[in-house]
């Protein structure tokens, strides 16, 4: 396995050659969150469907650089067996947000990255384009809880451009679009004027812009980091053939949700336990449904990454 220490550049961040060359020489890569690998889907799932969203990368010409923490650094671009290791760890590895990173790297503790670090990472490394299942968001009843993602604030504030199936439908997507709109990130939709709910293509709310190519979507992103913007977000909605209808899965998460609250999770347990209760309850499409749209948003990731690597 490559370690941490045969890599580059410096102290806290070690980039793998591939995604360090293709970087130097203007070529597309696409970072890739691992938080989804040891907290989103049991293994093996996790590992088949990384290496599954890598060749989805390659195949859309761009350089896959998934991004974890191990060893005291952050890790960008995982080799086979650093992904296994991931991978394998599962949800006994930590779950690293911004908060986190200094203690997990000080620990030199293995952990995946949530949105927000990897977003985080992707500057430093300068890779301008990310792809993931769903951001977090603004949870249901965050009136009371004030459970707000870190996923929101790093958009407001960190210039990569985010390729997801819209907001994870356990949260309160309304609040989320609204805290969005307050941190001046636009929010467009891939040829779809309704904003995605995750396993559903349509949470009842709008996108306040549409765009029906990869390319005006790498012009857009362009402009706004030019003007000093942070993170761009862009919703594409999971494929029609693999979407589950909004009541239904609306069902299911209301029941996910009390069942969360009779059990007593709170906080960054929370996502991890409902997606788990969601697969049990939907008996696994919500799991298909989570590998299909993942790949779905490699692919425009890496035709967005493209369009600015050609620009």
């Amino acid at each position: 396995m490559t370690t941490p220490n045969d890599l580059l550049p410096n102290d806290l961040l070690a980039v793998h050659p591939e995604v360090a060359e293709a970087l130097a020489a203007g070529r597309a890569v696409v970072a890739l969150e691992s938080t989804i690998v040891t907290h989103g889907m049991p293994f093996p799932q996790n590992l088949e469907t990384a290496r599954a969203v890598e060749a989805v990368v390659r195949a859309g010409g761009a350089v896959p650089a998934t991004i974890a923490v191990f060893d005291g650094r952050i890790v960008v671009g995982l080799d086979e067996a650093a992904l296994t290791r991931v991978a394998e760890a599962g949800a006994t590895a930590a779950k690293a947000s911004r908060r986190d990173l200094a203690v997990l790297l000080a620990s030199r503790r293995l952990a995946g990255t949530t949105v927000a670090t990897t977003m985080m990472a992707a500057a430093m490394a300068g890779i301008r384009v990310f792809a993931t299942g769903g951001i977090g968001g603004v949870h249901r009843g965050a009136e009371a809880s004030f459970d707000v993602s870190a996923d929101l604030r790093e958009l407001g504030r960190t210039p990569v451009a985010v390729v997801c199936a819209g907001a994870k439908s356990i949260l309160d997507i309304p609040k989320t679009l609204e805290v969005l709109e307050t941190e001046g990130v636009p929010v467009i939709g891939y040829r779809t004027d309704a904003f995605p709910a995750f396993f559903a293509r349509d949470s009842g709310e709008r996108v306040p812009h549409r765009l029906d190519g990869a390319g005006e979507i790498a012009a857009a992103a362009a402009l706004h980091w030019r003007l000093g913007g942070g993170g761009v977000l862009v919703a594409n909605p999971i494929p029609e053939a693999d979407a589950l209808s909004g009541s239904e899965i609306d069902a299911e998460i209301a029941r996910a949700v009390a069942e969360a609250q009779t059990a007593g999770v709170a906080g960054k347990d929370v996502t991890p336990f409902l997606l788990d209760r969601l697969n049990a309850l939907t008996a696994g499409r919500s799991l298909t449904a989570n590998i299909a749209l993942v790949k779905n948003n490699a692919t425009l990731a890496a035709e967005i990454a493209a369009g600015l690597a050609g620009g």
